[in-house]
């Protein structure tokens, strides 16, 4: 058996596939983890 890919697989998990992440304090960063791409 396949298993089908979810499009939410291919994102990065920390950032949830936006390449970055809101600051608490405002602002936002680049990602770490994918480097602002967005994907794993």
């Amino acid at each position: 058996m396949k298993k089908k890919q979810r499009q939410s697989d291919k994102s990065c998990d920390y950032c949830a596939g936006k390449g970055y992440f809101q600051l608490r304090l405002g602002g936002s960063e680049t990602c770490p983890c994918c480097g602002g791409t967005g994907k794993k």
